[in-house]
């Protein structure tokens, strides 16, 4: 009986000297998760940008004060495609709007037109001469539709206003009234006038790195009205106040542009994730 009791006593004493070294050592920390990796913010930035392209150019129809004693008339009116050449500044607000202000220089482009008309006693012909050229400044607002394989499509508008210079105007006229054909020559001084512009935007750009993209762009741009001075014959007289007004200046733009941001993209770091006992 007495050896049972010491052989109890002996396991007693063995557990709790056994608790006790358990509790002297030090409690090993929870394992931690390796954090993911950095979160690249996408979006936000100042950018510069540059553009090249050019103009495929409309007026819907010559009007002078003249007119008013045609009949009828029947104009053929044509541009020659010019060069366009642009700068501007933008921000983009996150990865799906943008917006920014252009200013652009669009070069001369040639003029021709004719217009046969008939009048009280007679028939002629008008042949016009004119060279054009516009400074466009623009506020511009894009909206980008996704990106797949780093190319991003948008659309966007803008609205602003145009300076157009219509200079070298000539309007060579031939008239029949029945009694043979008499041919005129006049003149009208170079002039510039301001107007209300407008445009439509699409296009598709490709991100070569993330501070620089390219892109291919379609403009539909209005540019309102263009003037000529006053009408006057060779000799520099006329009878009457006669400018002419190049009704309606549209333009079918291609242009290759380029955006370089200002910010790097930053990366914003997680905290490591422990996992709780």
């Amino acid at each position: 009986m007495r050896s049972v009791k010491f052989i109890i006593a002996a396991g007693a004493a063995t557990l709790l000297s056994q608790a006790a070294l358990a509790a002297d050592m030090a409690i090993a920390p929870p394992p931690q998760m390796y954090a993911p990796p950095p979160v690249i913010e996408d979006f936000g930035g100042w950018y510069l940008r540059g553009d090249i392209g050019f103009s495929n150019q409309r007026v819907d129809r010559l009007n002078n004060v003249l007119d008013a004693n045609n009949t009828s008339s029947v104009q053929n009116l044509n541009f020659n495609t010019a060069g366009i050449y642009g700068l501007g500044v933008g921000y983009r607000v996150n990865n799906w709007f943008r917006a920014d202000v252009t200013g652009e220089y669009r070069g001369n482009s040639q003029f021709f037109g004719t217009d046969r008309i008939t009048y009280p006693g007679g028939v002629g012909t008008d042949t016009y001469h004119a060279t054009k050229n516009e400074w466009v400044v623009l506020a511009n607002a894009y909206v980008d539709l996704g990106t797949w394989w780093c190319m991003t499509p948008f659309i966007g508008a803008g609205v602003g206003g145009a300076r157009v210079a219509i200079n070298g105007f000539t309007d060579q006229g031939i008239a029949n009234n029945g009694g043979g054909a008499l041919p005129g020559l006049a003149f009208g001084d170079n002039v510039s006038k301001w107007n209300l512009a407008w445009a439509l935007h699409a296009g598709v750009a490709y991100k070569v790195s993330p501070n620089f993209t390219v892109e291919l762009a379609y403009r539909y741009l209005d540019m309102g009205d263009g003037l000529t001075g006053d009408l006057k014959t060779f000799d520099g007289t006329n009878n009457v106040v006669n400018p002419t007004t190049f009704k309606s200046i549209t333009s079918h733009d291609l242009k290759l542009g380029v955006r370089w941001n200002f910010d790097q993209p930053q990366p914003v770091y997680q905290q490591p994730l422990v996992r709780k006992g």
